[in-house]
């Protein structure tokens, strides 16, 4: 039996798994994201037992996705120590010898999404993860939308809630998504894990202002035909109808969108999307080399 591959790798950890042809995961092991070489040690001590056909990754970045840059497939300007200019996609070709799919993280899992999960009924979608960080993925006409480098959703110029003061979480910028909505900003305004919160505090509305407002612009700027929400701060359900009614108020009327309740929704395939996304970009990848042998 042959097996297609995942990696999903993030900052705090590299999930890995493996699949049959039929995409069921066979075995899925996470690992501490330690350095580089201790990292990648691992990662190979697990794929090497199985005969892989291909393999996906969608890895935490900035990442170079350009193929024609010199450093194509490299762990970039991250902010993770010693993992700044790390030839991460060569590293795992050189070891495998087969078709290797490569997308950042969050693409992966707004592909994972749109095939198999809430986004299965459309042809493109958005995928915004709010946890430690905030990232976003897109899929416009079934394809992972990157060009001369990918998105960085979570990296937006927002304008603050009135009276919020905090200071951004992020060390590049004062006024992003990221430095004003992920986990840490939440923790700068109360002193509490976002995770502890009460869902009736009031930092809630001021959540739900950034994230709409974030929302609104992916909405004006690429039309997905759904927005799909994950993350751990997501796993505060309350959060939904609370962005949906922001997202309305800030557009003022101006664009007609969907149902509210079926245009912004939570993911369906929890914490698999990513490995759902690698897996099915990994089978996509290795069907295209087939046919190109062929031809």
């Amino acid at each position: 039996m042959t097996y297609y591959g995942s990696i999903e790798a993030g900052g705090t950890k590299f999930f890995c798994a493996v699949a049959d042809e039929q995409l069921n995961i066979i075995e899925r092991i996470n690992l501490p994201t330690r350095s580089p070489k201790v990292t990648l040690d691992e990662v190979f001590a697990f794929f090497d037992t199985y005969p892989l056909i291909a393999l996906g990754i969608g890895s935490f970045g900035p990442i170079d996705v350009n193929s024609k840059s010199s450093t194509y497939g490299y762990i970039t300007s991250t902010p993770k120590p010693g993992w700044q200019n790390i030839d991460l996609l060569g590293s795992l070709k050189e070891r495998y010898q087969v078709p290797v799919a490569w997308t950042t993280d969050v693409n992966a899992a707004a592909y994972g999404e749109m095939h198999l999960g809430a986004g299965k009924d459309t042809e493109s979608c958005i995928y915004l993860t709010v946890g430690t960080g905030v990232g976003g993925g897109a899929v416009v006409n079934g394809t992972v939308l990157q060009g001369f480098s990918h998105p960085e959703m979570g990296h937006i110029s927002v304008q603050r809630y009135p009276g919020d003061t905090v200071e951004s979480a992020c060390p590049y910028h004062d006024n992003c998504l990221e430095g004003l909505a992920a986990g840490p900003a939440l923790e700068k305004r109360t002193g509490i894990k976002g995770q502890l919160l009460e869902a009736t505090h009031d930092i809630w509305e001021i959540e739900a202002f950034y994230i709409a407002q974030a929302l609104m612009n992916y909405t004006l700027t690429l039309s997905p035909e759904k927005i799909i929400l994950g993350g751990g701060v997501m796993k505060q359900t309350q959060l939904f109808p609370k962005i949906r009614a922001s997202l309305e108020r800030q557009l003022g009327g101006y664009v007609a969108l969907p149902v509210l309740e079926d245009y912004i929704v939570g993911c369906d395939l929890g914490d698999n999307s990513g490995t759902m996304g690698c897996l099915l970009l990994a089978k996509e990848k290795c069907e295209i080399k087939s046919d190109e042998f062929v031809s």
